[in-house]
């Protein structure tokens, strides 16, 4: 929830070590996810009317040198032509680290953006619009990120598979989905055993014989994070770029491509063949991806959150049931061709 005050003494004091100028009022937002992530965010007007972003964050991704690898990565994006609000160092180089409400936090700023988000437009406009709409645009973007090869970091995207995002973390997203939907489909009835038993062995067998593999696939360094409250856009609806990098991180980019795509099966599967035809026009596919597409399909989508939600949506109903595991066994084991549209 906003809340626009004076500005409290420790925000001004802290507004200080990275600006010039006197703070007049200061709208804040606090959007942590649990007691482990606190995340405060403060919009600080000077005398002379300029806007600027103090960010005050306590968890276990969020740290200065992270954050040194965000500001490098949004300039690589600004580089390209895509606009991104930079992120400043304190005048002493760094990035403070205070005391701050009974939490030990880290604080950086940003530059007010000069644009809007969608989820603005949505709101304001009540405009009937969505990611979807600037897909392209998007999947341009990332496969521009991509061909760039970026290699200044290990901290690895919110999207990594075969390792954890943060030491909180128990799982990679991908398995974290896929034992939700394994715990829902023990207990289904006993006639949907064989099946979902089958599935669960099949979708295991395949990330094991994707692994090795996966270790060979190009990366970059990506944003993580396309949603529309990260999606910058003029006032002519015109896309211009993105926000919010604090999810971003070293990734392979078929998986980055892929993981940012989710629908029902069919429209899903024709979506990520329109993206990697798109990315194609940027980036080079080498014949690892290639070989790799098929299997990393079967490993993120037949297990994904849409499916554990389809599942929990079929409740008692067995012919929807059967219908959730059919699916997702022709899934997990059709013989797809992605590759044919990574020429």
């Amino acid at each position: 929830m906003k809340q626009e005050t004076t500005v409290e003494p420790i925000i001004r004091e802290l507004y200080a070590r990275f600006f010039d100028g006197e703070p007049v009022c200061c709208e804040s937002i606090e959007t942590g996810l649990s007691e482990d992530d606190y995340r405060k965010t403060c919009i600080v007007t000077a005398a002379d009317g300029e806007k600027a972003v103090l960010k005050i964050v306590s968890n276990d991704f969020t740290f200065p040198d992270k954050i040194r690898m965000w500001k490098r990565t949004v300039e690589e994006y600004r580089d390209l032509g895509y606009y991104c609000p930079r992120i400043f160092c304190d005048h002493n180089g760094g990035f403070p680290v205070i005391d701050y409400r009974g939490k030990r936090c880290v604080v950086y700023a940003e530059e007010f953006s000069r644009y809007r988000t969608l989820e603005d437009r949505m709101v304001e406009d009540a405009q009937s619009v969505s990611t979807r709409e600037y897909a392209k645009e998007i999947w341009r973007m990332t496969a521009r990120i991509a061909a760039k090869k970026l290699d200044y970091t290990a901290y690895p995207s919110a999207f990594c598979l075969f390792e954890r995002f943060c030491p909180s973390n128990e799982n990679d997203e991908v398995t974290e989905n896929a034992l939700e939907w394994k715990a829902l489909a023990d207990a289904l009835p006993g006639q949907f055993s064989a099946q979902a038993q089958r599935i669960w062995t099949h979708w295991n067998e395949n990330k094991n014989a994707l692994r090795p593999l996966y270790g060979k696939l190009p990366t970059s360094v990506f944003q993580a994070d396309l949603n529309a409250t990260n999606l910058l856009i003029d006032k002519d609806g015109a896309f211009k770029g993105v926000m919010d990098f604090n999810l971003c991180g070293k990734e392979v980019f078929l998986n980055y491509l892929m993981r940012e795509i989710y629908s029902d099966f069919e429209p899903e599967i024709e979506r990520i063949r329109e993206a990697l035809r798109i990315s194609s026009a940027y980036y080079v596919f080498s014949e690892d991806e290639k070989r790799a597409a098929l299997p990393l399909y079967r490993c993120l989508k037949p297990l994904w959150f849409t499916r554990v939600e389809d599942l929990r949506e079929a409740g008692d109903d067995e012919t929807k049931i059967r219908q959730c595991l059919d699916r997702i066994e022709f899934y997990l084991t059709a013989d797809l061709d992605f590759i044919s549209c990574m020429e």
